[in-house]
């Protein structure tokens, strides 16, 4: 015989914040690990947006060096300020 229970969102949080410490990480870590695949894909689809953007601005990310690449990401971020590069 196979039971399920269903658990509102809240329930699981309540049930997970009663755990040890040691335990919570055990599950943070277990859901983390869940999401490596799907973070991979939207790493992705981010950094081809990323390149979008630098040749739309007459730019190459992959020329460019560490220190331009942050100042790039920084002026996109801080676009209400005047561009760097």
């Amino acid at each position: 015989m196979e039971l399920t229970i269903k658990l509102t969102t809240e329930q699981v949080i309540d049930c997970i914040q009663q755990m040890p410490g040691e335990e919570k990480l055990a599950v943070v870590l277990a859901l983390a690990k869940g999401s490596l695949p799907q973070r991979a894909e939207r790493m992705k689809y981010l950094e081809s947006k990323v390149r979008d953007v630098c040749a739309e601005r007459g730019l190459d990310w992959d020329t460019m060096t560490d220190e331009e690449r942050q100042d790039f990401i920084n002026d996109v971020v801080h676009e209400d300020r005047e561009c760097a590069l």
